[in-house]
């Protein structure tokens, strides 16, 4: 299989005034993998540690974080200097990792803070949030367990969907950070987790809706399924057009690259986009005083050998 580290961003915009137009950024990225080096007791996670199989140094880590932190600083700034205000990350050990993170000097200054839970993953790795409190507000967060079973009707443990509760400029936000089960045993055999793990999301945003249907939602993640798979168009209902949202759904950019053959792993000379954006219909439409899509982008970082971006390589957006 072969993998690139990738991050995927959308702009918004509003109308402040007749003369002024205001763009933040958001996005997902996915950290592939940011272990620290220790061997954590009960957690499958003894690869990464100095005598592990990946001979985890301190040294590599630091570099990692540095990697990433700079991906992170260069991601959105020529929408907006100030670069994501908020960011779902996927493939995290703990909240220690994310703290780390959060402290490299390319992004310490934007004072990033984390919204971060442990999931019962048998790696230890989760999702988690981390967001710019000068235009975000966090006004409630929680982990949502899955409760999946597979074809047997036995309990999958998995990764816990993150819900972020919060208002971005005064305007609601929802945003539901996955990693949905891999398709390890198979695509059709492990296909039914998905299904679940896709009607959650929707369970949960059709509620929101319910008590304010201008509220903004952002589904983002790992979702090991392609924009084309049922999970996606029909589970959470993700339709590749703006012009075909209706309320309650979702539109899915990445759905179009992907019909073009772009995509973020292969396996088999076959390519794969696993890792979207959703974003609701709510979001769509332009608004005076309210923040609407503008653009989604797509960035694919080539990975060194530390697990992170090479330093001083971007690919131009598509």
């Amino acid at each position: 299989m072969k993998q690139i580290l990738f991050l995927l961003f959308i702009s918004f915009g509003t109308w402040c005034s007749a003369q002024q137009y205001q763009i933040v950024s958001c996005g997902f990225y996915n950290l592939e993998n940011l272990f620290d080096t220790l061997d954590t007791p009960n957690v499958s996670d003894t690869e990464f540690s100095p005598n592990g199989t990946r001979k985890w140094t301190p040294d590599r880590y630091r570099e990692k974080l540095a990697n990433l932190a700079r991906v992170i600083s260069e991601m959105g700034t020529e929408l907006t200097p100030d670069g994501p205000v908020f960011l779902g990350v996927a493939e995290v050990e703990n909240r220690s990792v994310l703290e780390d993170l959060v402290r490299e000097p390319a992004i310490a200054a934007r004072n990033y803070q984390i919204v971060h839970y442990d999931s019962p993953d048998f790696r230890g790795i989760d999702v988690a949030f981390l967001y710019q409190p000068s235009y975000f507000t966090v006004i409630g967060s929680q982990p949502v367990n899955m409760a999946l079973t597979n074809a047997d009707s036995g309990r999958v443990v998995t990764r816990d969907l993150l819900h972020v509760h919060g208002s971005l400029a005064g305007q609601e936000m929802h945003i539901l950070i996955n990693h949905w089960p891999s398709r390890r045993g198979g695509e059709k055999a492990t296909r039914p987790m998905r299904n679940a793990a896709a009607a959650r999301n929707q369970a949960i945003s059709d509620s929101i809706q319910l008590m304010n249907p201008d509220a903004g939602i952002l589904v983002m993640g790992d979702l090991n399924d392609d924009p084309v798979n049922p999970s996606v168009t029909r589970h959470i209902k993700g339709k590749s057009t703006k012009e075909s949202v209706k309320p309650g759904e979702f539109f899915n950019a990445w759905t179009a690259l992907y019909k073009k053959g772009i995509g973020t792993l292969a396996y088999r000379d076959a390519w794969s986009l696993f890792d979207q954006i959703l974003v609701s219909e709510s979001l769509l439409s332009k608004q005076e005083d309210r923040f609407f899509l503008q653009g989604s982008h797509f960035q694919p970082i080539l990975p060194d050998p530390t697990h992170g971006p090479l330093s001083g390589l971007s690919v131009p957006y598509i």
